[in-house]
């Protein structure tokens, strides 16, 4: 245990955790942490162990930390870790008295070497200000798990110019993300997230309008994740004549088959737009009402494209073959609940080779289909999961890619391996 490993980041693993004292196994010899981040913890934590696991290790850099943890808590731990590049809180809505603020205040600003920032977990507004001296040099803020409004963004982001990265909820409304446009103009990357995407009654958001204000007030932009209402055809245009170096355009309208809202009209020309103007796209998602004219455009325009995603688009098999048949350095593409069937998974036999991997769920390909495309190209991995009581002849979820080592052996009953 004593062993120099520098790492442990558990935030994107599945754990059972049961108790909140493992952090005490840390010996006492342990001392070569840089990295710790049990963010999506849910359990109560040994504040004791924490605290003296992060005064033991000296050359720690990221502390990411869960709900568990009181404003007060990290006030302790960042007194001992002023050294911290990247920082995500505990909880921000513990009571605190005057005294209590004013000592997170004054060992917040410390911090000098902070440029990254998350957690913030349900913030509150009369404690944000203390962030403010950190805010300065941060590159990159992630409020996907801070609900804030509007209001309170604005507030924040105005001590932000240096921000490249920026990932929030869609509770700040489209007046939450003009302030971005307005405050931080070197952003690179923007991910905007919905609070929660099951609940349709839900009145706030962000629509076309906040995207229109960051393209203005941003033109550094190149990477973008944006979970939306309503969207029309002329707004994306002009985002992406805003920012033509887009290399990553990932836009949701939460609403599946939802057309040009103002027009009526499929949203083709929009994505359409995407691939004529920005000439550096590698990834694209595309969703609303599409028509294969989309992807028409994609096949002829995106010749840089390396992965595509798209859902409930498309009318027939040839808004597939053009894609396949059109660019030339694809690697990777999604496919969910598309009409597209046998022939267009057959139409790109040849250009699997090439590919990193091939995935369609919800289409309208057959077992035969896949039979027949293992058959042309002995050489790719053909796998087939069929879900409890659906129709034998439909595979209903395919998995096409190429392994040197062949086909695996580990696959379990439910997957057909051809």
């Amino acid at each position: 245990m004593c062993r120099n490993f520098t790492e442990l980041d558990i935030q994107e693993n599945g754990i059972d955790d049961k108790e909140g004292s493992w952090l005490s196994c840390f010996p006492e010899c342990f001392t070569s942490l840089e990295v710790l981040n049990f963010a999506n913890l849910t359990s109560d934590i040994n504040f004791d162990a924490l605290e003296r696991i992060v005064c033991r290790c000296r050359s720690m850099r990221v502390l990411k930390l869960n709900r568990s943890i009181s404003l007060e808590q990290l006030q302790r731990l960042l007194v001992n870790a002023p050294q911290l590049a990247e920082l995500g809180t505990g909880s921000f809505s513990q009571e605190l008295t005057f005294r209590q603020y004013e000592e997170l205040e004054r060992t917040l600003s410390t911090c000098r070497n902070i440029h990254t920032l998350s957690g913030l977990w349900e913030a509150k507004v009369m404690y944000l200000p203390a962030l403010y001296p950190v805010c300065t040099d941060l590159t990159f803020l992630n409020l996907s798990y801070a609900a804030l409004q509007r209001g309170e963004l604005t507030k924040l982001l105005a001590h932000c110019p240096r921000l490249r990265r920026f990932w929030v909820l869609d509770t700040v409304e489209d007046k939450g993300l003009e302030a971005i446009g307005l405050n931080c103009p070197l952003l690179e990357e923007l991910r905007v997230f919905p609070d929660d995407p099951f609940d349709e009654e839900i009145i706030h958001g962000v629509t076309e309008a906040g995207f229109l204000a960051v393209s203005y007030g941003c033109p550094r932009l190149h990477y973008v994740l944006y979970f939306c209402r309503q969207m029309t055809n002329a707004v994306v245009a002009t985002i992406v004549q805003n920012c033509p170096d887009l290399t990553h355009f990932r836009l949701c309208i939460m609403n599946p088959g939802q057309p040009d809202y103002l027009t009526n009209e499929p949203m083709d020309e929009a994505f359409g737009a995407v691939v004529k103007t920005c000439t550096k796209l590698l990834r694209l998602s595309v969703s609303g009402l599409l028509t294969d004219l989309t992807f028409d455009y994609v096949g002829r325009y995106a010749k840089n494209l390396e992965t595509l995603s798209v859902a409930f688009a498309g009318s027939s098999d040839w808004g597939m073959q053009c894609v396949l048949g059109g660019c030339p350095k694809l690697r990777k593409l999604e496919i969910r609940d598309c009409p597209f069937g046998n022939a267009a998974l057959l139409s790109g036999f040849e250009k699997y080779e090439s590919m990193r991997s091939l995935w369609m769920s919800a289409c309208n390909v057959t077992m035969n289909g896949c039979r027949l495309l293992a058959r042309k190209n002995p050489r790719l991995n053909v796998e087939v999961m069929k879900e409890d009581g659906s129709d034998y002849a439909q595979a209903d979820k395919v998995y096409v890619y190429r392994s040197v080592a062949g086909p695996r052996r580990d696959a379990p009953p439910s997957v057909l391996t051809f």
